[in-house]
């Protein structure tokens, strides 16, 4: 169930509400006693507490005050986690709605917000509970009363979200359902409510395009692989050249024959994240009628061992014709990356970005709070997509991207090799794509923020979507300043 975000007219004073004020004296426009004022005002000025919930039995009354001494991205960040931690009293009492009210009508943006961490942090994962389903969430309805906010705002607003909690969906679906085939069938299914063309190529295809990278690693698997092909190409599209997203798509990772051990092979379902992101990103682009020429490339599979599994030592042919020397088999994704990044040629894209839960080194070095970025020929790109991470609240940190760290990937006796060294693993996998792309080209490994083993924030537990608002932004903003 998605909580839905819609525009109040009018909002009684009977129905639960959340006040917006800046002052004490905006409580006057509504019907509160004077001792509920005075209430509000010791909590506020003797317990410096900036949000108080006063329950009326029939109905609650909460009130915020707001505060605006941050950049706006941050106060945008904070609201949503309000709007997050609010549940809980709103669940708790099996509150099936709330109306929130700009009382000054400076404080739409913040409204939006709250609304915006409210609906994310709503997300449960309920499909295998057999019990306890009547203690689901109650919250179905968050309406906004303000003059500063149109309906065209609100519906964008639960556009991405519906894409962000499909996205997380998807990660959540464990392997015994969510094979590489029904990954596609599921990519389908989505866009049968939007206009995406969508061609799913089976391996017959995949042998005939050569992908040498994406066949070694389905080698150990019964399931054969999928490569999924999206195009959103609207009338008078603001591109002439495509804007490329490929996801990675590894449904299950054990590590193959470099078999992860313990607790890290768990979460492992997570590691299809990156083809998540791109087929829901690409729903919401398309539900939102933006005019940007766009493809998404998913090149899916799980890596299991097994008595015909690719091992270390074995030599792969790549899309691209480039022969790769395996060291480990847990280096996988980026082997099946780089056979839809060379794909991606064909079309002489504007851009490609790749998203993947690709290295543990990512996770190591930022944690869950950011994505790690590399790219090439892609400058002013790069600082469009750190904009829109900031704005969404994925923040992106870039790293080096120096030549010496070529002298990672190369290899003795093919022409590269899938892993470096013990150090600057996340980069020497980014070192290892661009042998696979002659255009300009973006990295982003989300290891970190793509799966919660506990609950954070909005952003909720498992499965965080992450990627999905990300691109959204970044499409939205360059159709607005080509505008």
């Amino acid at each position: 169930m998605q909580t839905n975000i819609i525009k109040a007219i009018k909002v009684s004073e009977t129905k639960n509400i959340l006040l917006l004020i800046e002052d004490l004296k905006d409580l006057k426009k509504y019907s509160l006693s004077e001792k509920e004022i005075d209430y509000i005002r010791m909590q506020k000025e003797l317990n410096n507490k900036d949000f108080i919930a006063i329950n009326h039995l029939n109905n609650w009354i909460l009130v915020k005050f707001i505060k605006k001494e941050k950049e706006p991205y941050l106060i945008a960040e904070e609201y949503r986690k309000f709007g997050d931690k609010i549940l809980g009293l709103i669940n708790e009492n099996k509150i099936d709605s709330i109306n929130i009210i700009d009382s000054n009508g400076k404080n739409s943006n913040i409204a939006l917000s709250i609304a915006e961490g409210m609906a994310l942090g709503n997300y449960e994962f309920l499909k295998y509970k057999t019990e306890d389903k009547d203690k689901q969430n109650s919250l179905k309805t968050v309406s906004i009363l303000s003059d500063k906010i149109n309906i065209k705002e609100i519906e964008e607003v639960n556009i991405i979200i519906d894409a962000t909690l499909r996205a997380r969906t998807l990660v959540n679906e464990p392997v015994c359902y969510l094979n590489a085939k029904m990954l596609a069938e599921e990519i389908e299914k989505m866009h049968k409510e939007t206009s995406v063309k969508v061609e799913v190529m089976n391996k017959t295809k995949i042998e005939a395009l050569k992908m040498g990278g994406l066949l070694a690693v389905n080698k150990g698997s019964v399931d054969p692989p999928t490569f999924t092909f999206l195009e959103w190409k609207p009338q008078k599209a603001i591109n002439a050249q495509p804007i490329i997203f490929v996801g990675k798509g590894i449904v299950f990772d054990t590590g193959g024959m470099n078999i992860k051990q313990g607790k890290n092979m768990e979460e492992m379902k997570c590691d299809m994240s990156g083809a998540a992101a791109v087929a829901s990103a690409i729903y919401a682009i398309a539900k939102l009628n933006l005019k940007v020429w766009v493809i998404g490339l998913i090149p899916a599979t799980d890596n299991r061992p097994s008595g015909n599994a690719y091992v270390p030592g074995d030599i792969i042919k790549m899309h691209n014709g480039k022969t790769v020397e395996v060291l480990n088999t847990d280096a996988e994704g980026r082997l099946i990356l780089a056979d839809a990044l060379s794909y991606a040629q064909k079309y002489k894209p504007e851009l490609v970005i790749d998203i993947a839960t690709l290295t543990g080194a990512a996770h190591a070095a930022i944690g869950k709070y950011g994505i790690v970025a590399m790219g090439a020929k892609s400058d002013k790109e790069m600082e469009q997509l750190k904009q829109s991470g900031n704005n969404v609240y994925e923040r992106i940190v870039e790293f080096p991207f120096w030549e010496e760290y070529d002298e990672l990937v190369k290899s003795n006796i093919a022409d590269i090799k899938n892993i470096g060294g013990a150090y600057a693993g996340a980069i020497s996998a980014g070192k290892f794509l661009q042998h696979f792309v002659d255009y300009p080209w973006i990295h982003l490994d989300i290891a970190g923020p793509c799966f919660n083993d506990s609950k954070d924030s909005y952003r909720g537990n498992a499965g965080t979507g992450v990627g999905v608002r990300l691109f959204v932004d970044f499409i939205k903003n360059k159709e607005k300043n080509k505008k």
